[in-house]
């Protein structure tokens, strides 16, 4: 039974690209793996508070990606 977990910053996702992004790692799962893991792949998403990660040493929140993401 797979299980793969995702963090993102609190907020980041809404519950439709949260649901968009379950179903994606799922087929990716199942393409790479069987078909028959489908109904047993578990995916998770948990949301990280800002300032509970970072990068470079730097503690990071979701406007700093946002920012990043822009450049």
């Amino acid at each position: 039974m797979p299980l793969i977990e995702v963090k993102v910053f609190k907020d980041e996702l809404n519950a439709e690209q949260s649901q968009e992004l379950i179903a994606k790692i799922t087929d990716a799962v199942t393409e790479v793996t069987s078909e028959k893991l489908r109904d047993v792949t578990w995916v998770v998403i948990e949301e990280v508070k800002d300032g509970q990660w970072g990068v470079g040493g730097k503690a990071l929140g979701l406007p700093d990606v946002k920012a990043m993401m822009s450049s």
